[in-house]
């Protein structure tokens, strides 16, 4: 989605850097790193975190900050993490290593290694292949529309085999084979189904016997036992909240691992420097680039390899209700980094930048100054009203409702301001503030929008405002709105999520916070914080579809996904 830096109420801010190592070795000393993550912490940006840095001499260094959670044991280096996709690169290990076996071959069709009853979705005579699923080129979507879980905190742990296999029998694609990048937690969950049938056991059984004992990760696995489970961290929500372990019985590939940053510093250096076994030159070609995805992304066998300038990362990251992680190495430097967090809140900041100095850190919140309301006479609040022009495409328009002035930016909801002086005005719902001018007659003639360091200038040129279209709430039922709960996709890398709370529903798109919604009739609702509607679909047995985001005269539909 493009948005023009104008027309939004945002924060802007200043790039971090990490200062670089001195002498031979590429990271900063422990101290250096502690204190980096020390920072996230005491910010509120993560529970607790765990990084582990590789050197090209082989050596390795790891610290760690903060909590596990309630009943966990003390964070370190044992700490046991959900490591989500990251999974997805071990089973490109897998894929590759079967490769090299001659068990199978990338260009196979996944059909021939399915049951005769799956009929696996294609087009135009073109069948989807092995090297299809692990390259997100498949067309297949990010999730099957037949999940329906009983607990939404833990979504996949009952979508069964058989409902993987009624979808793909009946799916039809959206586009062509191979035409296009689509990240996909189905297909990569497919293919691990698959390589664990040419295996001849378990997802976990055949990654244990192919892939983690012959490296010696004894720490790594789905099945939480031993000192896996004695070591498991808590996961936690974005407000520190615990939040429920994830299983994923079926689509195991794309996201069951757990790990601590040991094993993962383990399997770190078997992906780096000269193969010293079949398998090491299996794992070489998993990082082989199979397509371009932009100037600076391409992708391997799941592997992302990240182009910077002259340099590059083969990569991954990792992401469940209450982990983020990261895993990453520069091939030419023999330098790798793993981090592991057990919050919503993501790091992959940390592991490019210790990876490659130049790639900034995400910047630390600024602390909003406390700002002191006071009261203004409403016939000085009267002059503000009008229409103010920052731009050809983008206005303000300033409202005196009951008494108050209210602020409403082109294509956004209304915010009310508040006065700290009688011409200066702060926001409480971004930290923005507006300045009113006047010429010499006392006539206001524009205001400037003080946000992120940045002064915009806006001329007044109405004193009255657009109509603005009122829209009333009304009441619908509880049983009505549980079924817009779930996850709507609007493109590959952006979905809407609703959910239900104290029986009112909230949206929440990626990398934005929640909302309130409010309805307008049984299929159609409101936002107060922007000005957008959504429309919910439904078929011909009134089950819901997905969904319509109505914004800026645009029409967006959105796919449910489960």
């Amino acid at each position: 989605m493009n948005v023009r830096t104008c027309q939004s109420l945002v924060f802007l801010a200043l790039t971090l850097l990490l200062p670089g190592a001195a002498g031979a070795q590429h990271f900063p000393s422990e101290q250096d790193l502690t204190e980096l993550i020390r920072s996230r912490v005491e910010e509120d940006r993560a529970v607790g975190i765990v990084v582990g840095v590789l050197e090209a001499d082989g050596s390795t260094h790891i610290v760690s900050y903060g909590d596990a959670g309630p009943g966990a044991r003390p964070l370190g280096g044992k700490s046991l993490f959900e490591i989500g996709s990251i999974s997805k690169v071990f089973t490109a290990t897998l894929l590759a290593d079967m490769v090299a076996r001659g068990e199978i071959s990338l260009s196979d069709p996944v059909s021939d290694h399915l049951p005769s009853k799956v009929t696996m979705p294609s087009r135009d005579g073109r069948e989807i292949t092995l090297l299809d699923l692990s390259t997100h080129h498949s067309a297949l979507p990010r999730l099957p529309d037949n999940m329906s879980p009983a607990d939404a905190s833990n979504p996949y742990a009952d979508y069964t085999v058989e409902q993987m296999y009624a979808f793909l029998s009946s799916h039809e694609l959206r586009r062509d084979i191979g035409s296009q990048y689509e990240y996909s937690n189905l297909a990569v969950g497919l293919l691990g189904h698959v390589l664990a049938r040419v295996g001849g056991g378990s997802y976990e059984d055949v990654m244990q016997e192919r892939v983690l004992e012959p490296l010696g990760m004894s720490m790594t696995g789905i099945t939480l036992e031993g000192e896996m489970r004695d070591w498991m961290a808590k996961g936690h929500d974005q407000q520190g909240n615990v939040v429920p372990l994830w299983d994923l019985p079926t689509l195991a590939g794309a996201g069951a691992l757990r790990s601590d940053v040991g094993d993962m510093l383990t399997f770190l250096a078997a992906n780096i420097g000269p193969p010293e076994s079949q398998f090491e030159r299996a794992m070489r070609n998993s990082h082989e680039v199979r397509e371009s995805l932009s100037a600076q992304m391409d992708i391997g066998l799941n592997w992302h390899v990240r182009n910077v300038g002259d340099e590059k990362i083969v990569w991954h990251n990792g992401g469940t209700a209450g982990f983020r992680t990261f895993i990453g190495f520069d091939p030419d430097k023999g330098v790798g980094a793993v981090v592991l967090t057990n919050s919503g809140h993501g790091a992959d900041d940390i592991g490019f930048h210790l990876i490659n100095p130049g790639m900034p850190l995400a910047p630390a919140p600024e602390p909003q100054q406390e700002r002191v309301e006071i009261e203004v006479a409403a016939s000085v609040l009267e002059t503000y009203v009008g229409e103010y022009e920052l731009s050809a495409a983008f206005s303000i328009v300033v409202t005196l409702e009951a008494g108050a002035l209210f602020l409403q930016a082109t294509g956004q909801g209304k915010a009310p301001m508040f006065a700290e002086s009688e011409t200066k005005f702060f926001l409480r719902v971004a930290d923005a503030q507006v300045s009113f001018t006047k010429d010499d007659s006392n006539r206001v003639t524009g205001l400037v929008l003080h946000q992120g360091g940045a002064n915009q200038p806006a001329t007044k040129v109405a004193s009255e405002v657009p109509d603005v279209v009122e829209r009333t709430e009304v009441e619908v039922a509880a049983n009505v709105l549980e079924t817009y709960v779930g996850e709507y996709e609007l493109a590959p890398t952006f979905s809407i999520i609703v959910t239900l709370e104290a029986g009112a529903l909230f949206l929440q798109a990626t990398g934005q916070g929640k909302a309130p919604m409010f309805a307008e009739s049984e299929t159609k609702f409101f936002l107060r914080v922007v000005d957008a509607q959504v429309s919910f679909t439904k078929d011909d047995s009134s089950t819901v579809t997905g969904l319509v985001l109505h914004q800026n005269g645009a029409n967006q539909p959105g796919q449910k996904v489960r």
